[in-house]
């Protein structure tokens, strides 16, 4: 087993190989999968006392949208003691996860699950703020500088609070955070009113029920859960709801299997080396395979409207597509009055509610600040955004001679899938891979049927202005290579 416990983990002499800022679900897959490595010494560091996974979110019956071997390890390792069906062992309920048959397990599952494998992986220190880092060119190894925190999320009290450690690399696993947009943020700021981001919901839900009216905002896979889940506990006849969306309507998620290949390392290579233009202008396009919402979750809000007509009548609730939130004020009387607009009406006008939940989403969290001193070393691209390698390295210059990993904060570089939980495992051996020069996990050269792009697509009939060459292959040509350099990224 890997990984070093608090005492000299990665002592000046001795510098760690990898240091993770971050200990949420795609560094410690990273960790787990370090685990098996001889010799490959890591630490990561998490600010939080304790594993929790989107607690705000953890209602009762939702799930994971990806399936339950998205876990840790098992799309790169299935044979992983830390896979989830070995935790399933360890807690006795194979059999009756066996009869579940359960493919997409709950989510208050995977958080303990992910809390089970972060507990006993020696690695992985929490209450650890990383602070500070900066390239020590004399011990030839990043120097971090980290804070001990206590259990309520503060300074601990004890003599040594601060610690310094050195890594040959880094990884940055920081996550996201709620994003509430900004002309919506005074109001979210009043403490006078009750608005909130959904990634609070669950502590503020009692207070939420009480309220006479409530409106969510947001199109996609939170907004229609905490939808549902307040409209199954509002009484017959007096829901009091309204759920708003900027989108034209409230779509399902792309979940057909061809079009989920769009989540496979095939598309991330493929996506990679698009023209940065080109890919600015995808990704807005491709809302629907990760802002949507479930087809199921979507049939349980229609079943449960239609329940509470079976009496006759219509419940008190509005769902309302196409509507953008412009701004918020509070009234003499301490309601909420939303200024609304229709993109296809062009029309203005206001809704009076006692209550608001954004889920309006998440915004990857800036790391400049973090990194500091190295922030100038960072190779940017023509938007001013870090620049991503193929292998997920932040692309640096010559002077900096270790690499710095990403993880969730290269969707700009390398696709829709950055975030999404089934490319984790995948993505930790890539950057293992590169870390240690060789295939200490080797990957698949194919993972999809779909073929994207020209190069190495076999023909079946060659489209207009492409010759297939001898062997049946489709040739073609770009106009703009988008090869990254690596120079001074590489451990």
């Amino acid at each position: 087993m890997n990984g070093y416990g608090e005492e000299g983990a990665g002592a000046a002499d001795t510098p760690l190989d990898l240091l993770g800022v971050g200990a949420g679900p795609f560094n410690l897959s990273l960790a787990a999968l370090a685990d098996a490595l001889p010799g490959l010494r890591t630490a990561f560091h998490e600010r939080r006392p304790a594993f929790h996974w989107h607690p705000g979110l953890l209602i009762d019956g939702t799930t994971l949208q990806v399936p339950f071997m998205a876990d840790l390890v098992s799309l790169v390792d299935p044979t992983s003691p830390w896979s989830f069906l070995n935790y399933l062992r360890t807690r006795e309920r194979l059999f009756p996860f066996y009869f579940a048959e359960r493919f997409h397990i709950h989510r208050a599952e995977y958080d303990a699950y992910c809390r089970w494998v972060s507990e006993r992986l020696p690695s992985c220190h929490f209450g650890r703020q990383v602070d500070t880092v900066r390239w020590s060119a004399p011990h030839r190894a990043f120097e971090v500088d980290y804070t001990r925190r206590g259990p309520d999320g503060g300074v601990d009290g004890a003599i040594d609070a601060a610690g310094r450690t050195y890594a040959r690399n880094l990884v940055l696993g920081i996550g996201t955070a709620p994003h509430i947009p900004e002309p919506l943020r005074p109001l979210a700021e009043d403490t006078r009113v009750l608005v909130l981001h959904s990634a609070d919901y669950l502590e503020h839900r009692e207070r939420l029920l009480a309220a006479r009216h409530i409106t969510v905002v947001g199109s996609g896979q939170s907004g229609a859960e905490v939808f549902l889940d307040l409209l199954r506990d509002r009484p017959l006849g007096r829901e009091g709801l309204t759920w708003l969306a900027r989108t034209p309507a409230f779509a399902p998620m792309e979940y057909s299997r061809i079009g989920l290949e769009q989540f496979t390392p095939d598309y991330t290579r493929y996506f990679h080396g698009l023209p940065e233009t080109t890919r600015d202008q995808v990704l807005p396009e491709q809302w629907q395979l990760y802002k949507g919402v479930s087809g199921d979750t979507l049939g349980d809000v229609h079943d449960e409207l239609y329940r509470r007509t079976l009496d006759g009548g219509w419940p008190e609730a509005s769902l309302t597509p196409g509507v953008t939130v412009r701004g918020g004020t509070r009234t003499p009387a301490g309601r909420i009055e939303l200024a609304l607009e229709h993109g296809q009406q062009r029309a203005r006008g206001t809704l009076t509610t006692d209550a608001v939940v954004f889920a309006t989403g998440y915004r990857e969290r800036p790391f400049e600040e973090l990194l500091g001193p190295l922030s100038e070393h960072i190779r940017r691209d023509d938007s001013g955004r870090p620049r991503v390698d193929r292998e997920h390295r932040l692309v640096l210059d010559s002077s900096v001679g270790g690499s710095v990993f990403v993880q969730n904060a290269e969707r700009h570089t390398h696709g829709v899938g950055a975030p999404d939980l089934g490319l984790a495992a995948w993505r930790s051996a890539v950057i293992l891979n590169a870390l240690t020069g060789r295939d200490a996990y080797p990957l698949p050269a194919r993972t999809a049927f779909t073929t994207f792009g020209l190069d190495g697509t076999t023909a079946l009939g060659a489209p207009e202005g492409a010759s297939p060459d001898p062997s049946g292959h489709i040739t073609g040509s770009t106009t703009e290579s988008t090869t990254e350099s690596t120079t001074g990224g590489r451990s």
